[in-house]
């Protein structure tokens, strides 16, 4: 049933408001830098459910585990491979949690695994394609409503994951891409390029996340929604970022010029929208006035 809930919202029409970031918002709520902000769900667990429950009090209709480097692999990077599995079970239950006695959906965030594939890298298709399935079948047992595999600027990779997605669970999946070159990923990979490969990979919508300015993350939407039918993801960075003198990254978009864009985002097709990296709630607060009044 909880597949049935994105799929009959996405149906409705109406566009859904998602949420903002993770890791910026918790540092600003003591994260150290440097910390992946995925720790916090053991070791500081009533920050994460406070971040969830102030997206969805400011208007988020879907939130995010926090789990986009969760990944058996990207956790044995940091020598912590045995808190896999309980690190994504803990992050859904937490989100869930916040999400309890709301109309709230839960997506559960697979980021990239962190090392390069062939022929660019020694990581093979298969173990990418396992590494993402292990990820997706602990965050669909514990109980999301949607896979989203987001932030990815290889094509090769993004298949990878949506096969291994697909072969351990029947939710729903997004693909989003993180356009980090303007109106390309690091590795060159165009929005046409993008929705060619996924039009057919059998996913409920296609993203753009990150990036770059609000600007670039526009010209991507709109070029997305000319080589695509699919429903289109959209949480774009509240523009880009500077560093402040403790190290810590600060962005100049402003709620009010964040929500100011929405209008433009909905015309240019988005259907789920939100932001990415330095999107605080106040932002998400901004969005989802303009969303909802439009």
């Amino acid at each position: 049933m909880t597949a049935f809930r994105f799929l009959d919202r996405l149906a409705a029409g109406r566009p859904l408001v998602l949420d903002g970031a993770t890791g910026t918002n918790l540092q600003m709520r003591g994260l150290p830098i440097g910390t992946p902000s995925d720790l916090w769900v053991l070791d500081n667990p009533e920050q994460v459910l406070a971040l969830h429950s102030d997206f969805i009090a400011a208007g988020s209709d879907v939130i995010l585990t926090n789990t986009f480097g969760s990944s058996r692999l990207h956790l044995a990077h940091a020598g912590l491979e045995a808190r896999f599995e309980e690190t994504n079970r803990r992050a859904v239950a937490l989100a869930r949690q916040a999400a309890a006695a709301t109309d709230a959906l839960v997506g559960g965030s697979l980021g990239p695994l962190g090392e390069m594939l062939e022929p660019s890298g020694t990581l093979t298709a298969d173990v990418a394609e396992a590494e993402y399935a292990a990820q997706a079948r602990l965050l669909a047992e514990a109980g999301v409503d949607v896979l989203v595999v987001e932030t990815q600027f290889d094509l090769n990779e993004a298949l990878a994951a949506v096969r291994g997605v697909r072969s351990v669970t029947d939710l729903p999946v997004v693909c989003s891409f993180s356009y980090d070159r303007g109106t390309r990923t690091m590795m060159g990979v165009r929005p046409v390029q993008v929705a060619q490969a996924l039009n057919e990979a059998g996913v409920s919508a296609v993203g753009v996340n990150c990036g770059r300015s609000l600007e670039d993350n526009l010209k991507v939407l709109t070029d997305l929604r000319a080589a695509t039918s699919l429903p289109i993801w959209f949480k774009p960075n509240a523009g880009l970022p500077s560093t402040d003198a403790d190290g810590r990254m600060r962005y100049d978009t402003t709620p009010e010029m964040m929500g100011g864009h929405a209008p433009a985002w909905i015309a240019a097709g988005a259907s789920l929208m939100g932001g990415c990296c330095g999107t605080s709630p106040d932002h998400l607060r901004a969005i989802a006035r303009a969303v909802k009044q439009g």
